[in-house]
């Protein structure tokens, strides 16, 4: 999940294990292949217990209802029960790939897209719909600042174009939704998303009424993969996709594997400092606010777009004329996430996000509230609690997918974007360009 200090699992051998939900105690004796591959173990656990996990250095994914879920192998679980718990093994992190699922070029595990992938991507939707769609440089991912590699952050602005169109800045004529994916690099489903919700932008202009009224009177912009390199993490393990949360950000801490890098999630300026301070957690804050360049590029890019439409004050409200949707896309727990993120404290403008919140749940089905309401704990330095709380801009985290089964955790098989997600998300993300005019105003 998006805000999760754990996301869900690594590989399952191409062993069929039952599926089992959170509180299904029936599989307590299902004993998962031994070795070193990662596995989903389910711990009852109380807040401070979690808490305590998560700093010892666990991958904790999901907590909610007194319970956690936590990644890793079958030393995990002895680690587990070493301290007083008594795990129970819930999924398997990786799904079968299946011969079928032959990867072509720039893809991996069954068809997902590496970032050079997505930016050949967007570079042929501007070629083909020049009239639609333009591709922003918004900055760099850290390995391309410290001469490594890496990759340009690119965004692409899709609007039937007019003078003045996909400028970056805040005074826009049309309203403005941006969707953000992959922040967390091993959230799979999410970047996949945004290429399907592009595609279906770009090829359906003039042909679908819906998509051509939307793409009329409003400016779309899509970031993908906020999370490049780390996403070249994840990509590297093949068919056996590596667990890589944060950035590629090797300078802080003597961390190895994937404990190494910054959450971006945790970085944001606003309200920062609440979470992690180690380095090797899943959920380290960072040495600083906005430390990460990958993070100053998305503030310095949501400035551009967006006006300053609240107070200075956490108590105060966007106005109801206020414009702009934003929407970040995580996995998993099929929710609809409204700010606040770092205090249980209800937002100024609660009961309009919440609004919005449903209405874009009558597509997916998810469940709308706030942490509390869902993922059962508070976030500090997140995306949305930054352009809800410094712009006034109606803000979204979509937490896409379940906790287990083929379609769960953070690495689903590829055919469930096609089977899942994209049928399930493609009204929700309609409704929120429909309502970037006017988000906070019940239709």
């Amino acid at each position: 999940m998006s805000r999760s200090p754990l996301r869900r699992g690594l590989l399952a051998a191409a062993v069929a294990l039952p599926l089992v939900l959170a509180g299904a105690p029936a599989v307590a004796d299902l004993a998962p292949p031994d070795g070193a591959i990662p596995y989903v173990w389910r711990v009852t656990a109380t807040d401070s217990q979690v808490r305590s996990l998560a700093e010892a250095g666990f991958d904790v994914t999901t907590t909610r209802d007194g319970a956690a879920l936590v990644v890793g192998p079958r030393s995990t679980a002895d680690q587990l029960r070493g301290l007083g718990h008594r795990p129970r093994f819930h999924d398997t992190v990786h799904k079968p790939v299946e011969e079928a699922e032959t990867a072509a070029a720039d893809t991996f595990y069954g068809g997902y897209h590496t970032p050079a992938a997505h930016e050949a991507h967007l570079d042929r939707v501007a070629r083909e719909h020049p009239e639609l769609a333009t591709v922003v440089d918004i900055g760099d991912s850290w390995r391309k600042t410290r001469g490594l590699g890496g990759h340009d952050i690119k965004a692409v602005c899709l609007t039937r174009r007019t003078s003045g169109d996909c400028a970056l800045r805040p005074d826009a004529a049309k309203p403005r939704l941006a969707v953000i994916a992959q922040i967390h690099a091993r959230e799979l489903s999410t970047g996949e998303l945004a290429w399907k919700w592009i595609d279906h932008l770009a090829t359906g202009y003039g042909s679908d009424a819906e998509v051509t009224s939307v793409l009329d009177s409003t400016e779309v912009w899509v970031v993908p993969m906020a999370n490049p390199d780390g996403v070249d993490i994840v990509a590297s393990g093949g068919n056996r996709p590596k667990a890589q949360r944060k950035n590629a950000n090797t300078s802080n801490g003597a961390c190895t594997g994937t404990g190494v890098g910054v959450d971006l999630n945790r970085n944001s300026s606003f309200h920062w400092g609440g979470d992690s301070t180690r380095p090797c957690s899943e959920t380290y804050q960072g040495p600083r606010a906005a430390s990460e360049p990958e993070t100053r590029a998305l503030e310095q890019w949501f400035r551009a777009l967006f006006p300053v439409q609240r107070g200075p004050g956490d108590d105060d409200p966007a106005p109801s004329t206020a414009t702009g949707v934003m929407i970040t896309l995580h996995s998993y727990g099929d929710y609809v996430i409204t700010p606040w993120g770092w205090t249980e404290d209800p937002a100024p403008n609660d009961a309009e996000l919440r609004a919005l919140g449903h209405r874009m749940a009558e597509s997916n089905g998810y469940v709308v509230g706030t942490n509390g309401d869902t993922v059962g704990y508070s976030t500090s330095g997140t995306t949305d609690d930054f352009t809800y709380g410094v712009l006034g801009v109606a803000s979204y985290t979509f937490e896409m997918g379940s906790s287990s089964g083929s379609c769960g955790g953070f690495f689903p098989r590829y055919s469930c974007v096609d089977s899942d997600f994209w049928p399930k998300n493609r009204g929700a993300l309609l409704t929120a360009a429909k309502a970037a005019a006017a988000p906070y105003r019940t239709p």
